[in-house]
């Protein structure tokens, strides 16, 4: 895959939310929701993020949007540290990346008709004036498959999928860079779901964004992702090129996350991985690597020391300390 110029780079990143007891609320630990976390995101490149439900997905979206502020790390966007803005350099990068959610209709003014809410980023960021918005929003509401005269609507007279378009459409008011796709498609019919994906694939192309897609639907982000991340209890335990990762998964985890998900797989032979267990609390994670007290390749040194997220194979990287060991494979 020819290399894409860079557009986000996130180091170290990590959220800890302090647990509080007692009358005078003292903080007695911390949930470490995202710990550690690295990665970058080219231009025009779509990064799908996959993982169990609390694994930190939605919470890495949110600090991205900078919605949240990380604990620690840095999260650099075309080179600036958005970690360290605030105020109007803040508000002046963030038309540069917007977010989709997963439910359309929470996430749409329900007192505001069709028209206005693609509209007003435009108006509140000074971009244009009323009169220019609105043709702004005739154009993006077409281009999104809903019609000029649906402006005039409210968020309660459309379905599910519908309203998604509205919410994507609001996204590019502002010509972003970059898109935070939080579970966008999960509270829509699979028929639907494949209608948004491909619209989402069609813009990506017209306008060279970049998506961070999340999802915990394999199958989903095997169709719209170049790149693939998985995550477990707050950490990047692996990352690769989509072809490579589906085909040739390296981590334990991957492995079973792929063996449980047929729809994912498309045509690779595996053994069905059961994994015993629940998922550690990230109020007390386990040491070492987050994934041994479910592992069926657990060592010694799992128990204690934490794996590193290393390139295995180009382009493909995993934390697991099977690949330390000469001719190790998971």
């Amino acid at each position: 895959m020819k290399a894409k110029k860079q557009l986000l780079e996130v180091k170290g990143i990590k959220k800890y939310f302090p647990i509080h007891a007692g009358l005078l609320r003292r903080t007695v630990g911390q949930v470490k929701a995202i710990d550690d976390v690295s990665f970058t995101l080219g231009q025009g490149e779509t990064l799908g993020i996959v993982g169990e439900s609390g694994c930190g997905k939605s919470t890495l979206g949110r600090m991205i949007m900078r919605v949240m502020d990380p604990t620690e790390g840095q999260i650099m966007f075309e080179n600036q540290d958005l970690t360290a803005m605030k105020g109007k350099a803040l508000r002046g990068n963030r038309r540069n990346f917007q977010m989709v959610f997963q439910d359309p209709y929470a996430s749409l003014n329900v007192k505001m008709r069709i028209g206005q809410i693609i509209a007003e980023p435009l108006m509140v960021n000074g971009v244009m004036t009323g009169a220019q918005a609105r043709a702004e929003a005739a154009r993006l509401i077409t281009r999104v498959g809903l019609r000029e005269t649906d402006l005039t609507r409210f968020p309660h007279e459309f379905s599910g999928g519908q309203r998604q378009r509205v919410g994507i459409a609001r996204a590019l008011a502002l010509n972003p860079k970059l898109i935070v796709a939080d579970e966008a498609v999960s509270a829509l019919d699979v028929s639907i779901q494949a209608q948004i994906l491909n619209l989402m694939m069609d813009l990506k192309k017209d306008y060279n964004l970049s998506y961070m897609f999340i999802s915990h639907n394999l199958a989903v982000v095997r169709h719209i992702s170049d790149r693939v991340g998985v995550m477990y209890l707050g950490q990047l335990v692996e990352i690769g090129e989509k072809e490579s990762l589906y085909r040739h998964p390296l981590h334990p985890y991957t492995q079973a996350l792929l063996s449980a998900s047929p729809n994912a797989k498309r045509g690779a032979r595996r053994e069905k991985m059961i994994l015993q267990g629940e998922v550690p609390s990230p109020a007390n994670p386990p040491k070492g690597c987050p994934f041994h007290t479910r592992c069926p390749h657990v060592m010694d040194v799992c128990r204690s020391i934490r794996p590193a997220l290393v390139e295995l194979q180009p382009g493909h990287a995993a934390a697991c300390h099977l690949y330390e060991q000469p001719g190790g494979h998971a």
